[in-house]
């Protein structure tokens, strides 16, 4: 018995891993999107639809919620039919725009219809064991040797890139400058 379940465990590491990459991808996706959509949403005929949105019932929260990734479907599809048919490059992009489009919405439709969306007591339950699964791979990732690795590699580059100072009037500073003013407008959006 012992055996076997270190061999399920050998066996399915590498899925879990995968897993949570692709988990820790989409999370990222999501806080983009997420404050991409924050920002449209200053349209006035968005902000009164997202009004709408917000006083839907759980039935209809629940449809909107999945209508996304439902319309998409067919969308990826096509960009898969596109790739065995000579055209990777079209397929590809087609899929990457559908992924960040869709994770977009979600990510602000999830934020609209939250609340109501947990009154649904199979949703509030399912979501709850989602997140706690989320968590323990992404753990579990986290206690590899690699992320290790590439933690203190982040640590290191962050340290170099706050020390390393560059000549006054040198490509660099003027690269840094952009950049800080750039954050200062987009954190004041």
């Amino acid at each position: 018995m012992r055996t076997l379940h270190r061999f399920r465990r050998w066996l399915l590491a590498p899925l879990v891993y995968l897993a949570a990459l692709l988990l820790l991808l989409e999370d990222w996706l999501w806080n983009i999107g997420a404050r991409l959509t924050n920002r449209l949403a200053q349209w006035p005929p968005l902000h009164r639809l997202e009004a709408w949105i917000c006083r839907l019932g759980p039935k209809a929260a629940l449809v909107l919620f999945v209508l996304p990734a439902t319309l998409l479907f067919p969308v990826k599809l096509l960009a898969l039919w596109a790739m065995a048919n000579g055209h990777p490059m079209l397929g590809l992009t087609v899929i990457i725009l559908a992924k960040l489009g869709g994770a977009a919405a979600v990510a602000r439709l999830y934020l609209l219809t939250r609340p109501v969306l947990l009154t649904i007591v199979w949703f509030a339950a399912l979501l709850g064991w989602f997140l706690a699964l989320k968590e323990r791979w992404i753990e579990r990732l986290r206690a590899t040797r690699a992320w290790r690795k590439v933690a203190a590699l982040k640590k290191a580059f962050h340290h170099w890139r706050q020390h390393a100072v560059p000549k006054p009037g040198s490509w660099l500073a003027r690269f840094r400058r952009l950049l800080k003013r750039f954050r200062r407008r987009w954190d004041t959006r």
